[in-house]
This record gives C-alpha cells, structure tokens and sequence, in this order.
C-alpha cells in the first residue's frame, strides 16, 4: 500500500525565518537546505495514500479550534547531554503555550496519532550533533537572540526524494469553514494558503507563484467537490483555475467558490479580480454572471476576464 510521510508543522514566518535560516548556515546544519525553521507537531508518520484525506481533516478541524498564537522565540538552549542540539526556544503566555499544547494534542488524532514517550517542549532546532564545546559557544553567543512573531496557520509537511520536506497542505488558525447553500446541499469552503493534495489533483496546480498564494476548496461531507487557486500581487488578484468536479456540476457550486475568491480579494485589499478563460462555455458563463468582463475581443482563444471591486462599503459592497 502506497503511503506518504508526513509532518505536521508550525513554520517560522517571515523576517525571522531567514534570520534563523542565517543562524543554521553559520552553524553548519544539514537540514537547513531540506526543511524550513519550525516548531513540530506532529513528528514524521508514515500515512497510506487512502487515509490522506482524514489526515489533512484532522489537522483542519484541529486548527480551527486554536486562535493565531503570538510567540516569543529564543535564547539558543541545547538537549545536551542527552542530545547534542541547540534550539531556540518557543515561550509566550501562560494562555498562548496552553492552547498550542492543545493544538499539538488535536493533531495527533485519526491517522496521525502516534505515542511519545517525552513531554512536548515547543522549540526550534538550529543544529543537531554538536559537540560539547561547540554548544556551549553557541549558547553563550546567542544567548540574547529573541524575536517575538505570530503564526497564523498550520502546516502538513511530506517527504520527498533526499529527505527534503515541502508543504503539501496547511489551515488557518481560528477560522472555520463556512457552510453556504440550503437543504440537503451545503457546501463547506475553506480558504487556504495552498490546496492541498486532493484539491490539487482536481486543478492544474503549479508549485511557483508570483505573489501571495490562495486556495478556496469547496467540500460536501468531507468529499472535495471544487476548488481554485491563485495568487494576489500589487492590489490585484489572479484566479489561475477553478474547477468543479464534473458529477458535482449544474449546482451552483462554482458560484460559491467564485465568491469566496472574491471575498478574499476584498480581505486582502485588492482593487479587481483577474482570471482566463474562454468567451463562451461554462467558466465564461459564471464569470459573466459574477460581473466580470471581458477584455480583450480577439476572434480566437482564450480571454482576460476582469473584476473591478469597489472601495469597502461602497455601493453596498461588504466591509
């Protein structure tokens, strides 16, 4: 049976991630090129393929229960001498640790529940296999490196050749998926950094993007029956694809997605929506409907479709 190995983490955001990544190069650690800074949750566990899904539910549910966490990281401490490696530490509010020891306990259920024989100490491994000398150096050096930062989403990491380790899903901390539609078809949409691998396998994902990435994935009893991705950049944002599954169409629901799209335009504060696609057919239909428009009036091929949004709360737009 097929299975994948995977991570459950809360990565560093930025500027601080590159500093650290700065404090792993001039420490020579070897993971610094294969995963990026972070505090774990769930260490590594070996998953089926069939059981992904649960997985990823897990980590959804878990981090929708759990408000963004505002973290104190640092000094440099080590494990020595039971283990030779230098973490930053991660410290915050009594209420702050409780609830990411919480968040931690949720994640460990289902598919990815697994047993420790160690208390959790939330921290950020720097450099591993140090000897003795070189960690007391490092620890007095660093010993005022602080930063304070707050993480804002949870991510599933999977190992791939050579041990390198890439997101494949992640969730928002404190936000649940709204359910929109009535009677016995209600729809569930999430709004993400990233799709994760079931929604991906319905788009034509890309790794690469040029801006801020977004994902919207619609779900019907936990079944992912549409989703889109893009990216925002320079106050407008780009709807790469946007697919609904083809026993799930004819409902509506691709008007839905849309306007959660369109709301997180809004959110992040961009002027108009962008998206291609063709002058007639069903994507141009629900574009057309959203107020899109086209344009470009070329005989042939795809056209840029373009949403201009109005300032918040004009015109009855939502604030």
């Amino acid at each position: 049976m097929a299975r994948q190995r995977l991570g459950v983490v809360l990565l560093v955001p930025q500027p601080w991630a590159t500093e650290i990544d700065g404090v792993r190069r001039a420490l020579g650690d070897g993971a610094r090129e294969r995963i990026p800074p972070h505090i774990t949750l769930v260490p590594p566990i070996n998953v089926p393929d069939r059981d992904l899904p649960r997985a990823f539910r897990v980590v959804r549910t878990a981090a929708s229960t759990i408000a963004p966490l505002t973290l104190r990281l640092g000094p440099v401490a080590t494990f020595a001498p039971v283990n030779p490696v230098a973490y930053l530490e991660v410290a915050g509010e009594p209420s702050v640790l409780e609830a990411l020891g919480r968040l931690r306990a949720s994640c460990l259920q289902g598919p990815l529940e697994r047993p420790f024989e160690h208390d959790f100490i939330p921290h950020i491994t720097v450099a591993e296999q140090l000897a003795q000398e070189r960690l007391d150096e490092v620890v007095g050096l660093l010993a005022d490196w602080v930063a304070e930062t707050t993480i804002d989403r949870v991510h599933v990491l999977a190992e791939l050749p050579g041990r390198v380790w890439k997101p494949v899903a992640d969730a928002p901390l404190g936000e649940r998926p709204a359910t929109v539609g009535r009677g016995s078809l209600p729809l569930d949409l999430t709004v993400s950094g990233r799709p994760d691998l079931e929604a991906a396998a319905l788009l034509s994902f890309e790794e690469g993007t040029v801006g801020v990435p977004f994902a919207v994935t619609a779900r019907r009893d936990d079944e992912v029956v549409a989703a889109a991705w893009g990216w925002s950049a320079r106050g407008a944002l780009e709807v790469a694809d946007l697919v609904v599954a083809s026993e799930h169409r004819g409902q509506g629901i691709g008007r839905h997605v849309l306007a959660a799209v369109v709301a997180l335009a809004r959110r992040r504060e961009c002027d108009l929506v962008g998206a291609t696609a063709q002058r007639a057919g069903a994507g141009a239909a629900l574009l057309a409907a959203s107020g899109f428009r086209v344009l470009d009036t070329a005989a042939e091929g795809p056209r840029r479709w373009e949403l201009v949004l109005a300032p918040a709360g004009a015109d009855g737009a939502d604030s």
